[in-house]
């Protein structure tokens, strides 16, 4: 039954060659943000994520905003280096601000006091959560995808831009627009177990690195 599934997530991949276009309906990519950020699982259930989603021209904002943002705090030649990046970026159709709550977040420490110090931890890998599933979500509707972050470089621009409540702390930018070609690499990865410790398990015959699964070398 996992297999579909492991399929998908093989398929998944960064795309920075991508365009203006897109492959669907907006109300449709607001659909599948509504189902992901609903769905997807938090710590204590604390649902302690936000975003904001913008298109075409709020997106071609965003992006000018970060150029902005950046050529003002970076050398002339370190940020024409860096404008061809951000440009890039701009050339997709949308990018989905990933944010955190910290007004929920405090609410949770104050119920939880054991793990006050650990939720902003928590809360990054709630963040992080989110933006696979939309990535992955979006991957299957046909857009090609990547994750940014230019925060908090451009932060204070951005609550100011969109009247974003101050207390939603911005943590990554997930970028997308019908591919305009291939994935820039293959991927290499490092061997599963060197990654994986299973003890008691003779992992000689369930080992599927280099031969059934092609974890080794390859696309995933």
């Amino acid at each position: 039954m996992s297999e579909k599934f492991l399929e998908v997530l093989k398929a998944r991949r960064t795309y920075y060659s991508i365009t203006s276009k897109s492959p669907t309906p907006d109300a449709r990519i607001l659909e599948i943000a509504s189902d992901v950020i609903k769905h997807s699982p938090s710590s204590f259930n604390c649902q302690s994520t936000r975003y904001v989603i913008l298109l075409r021209d709020e997106h071609v904002r965003f992006w000018e905003i970060a150029k902005e943002c950046f050529k003002a705090t970076m050398s002339e030649a370190d940020y024409h280096t860096y404008q061809g990046k951000l440009t890039g970026r701009q050339n997709g159709y949308g990018t989905i601000l990933l944010f955190e709550d910290l007004t929920t977040i405090h609410e949770f420490q104050a119920k939880f006091p054991r793990f006050k110090y650990h939720l902003n931890d928590f809360s990054e890998a709630n963040n992080a959560i989110q933006a696979f599933n939309l990535w992955t979500a979006l991957h299957l509707e046909g857009f090609g995808c990547n994750l940014q972050h230019v925060n908090p470089t451009v932060d204070q621009r951005v609550i100011s831009e969109w009247n974003i409540p101050g207390s939603w702390s911005l943590k990554a930018q997930l970028v997308f627009g019908l591919p305009a070609g291939d994935p820039p690499h293959e991927k290499t990865f490092k061997s599963t177990e060197e990654r994986i410790l299973v003890p008691g398990m003779d992992r000689t015959s369930t080992n599927r690195d280099s031969t059934e699964s092609g974890v080794v070398n390859g696309r995933n």
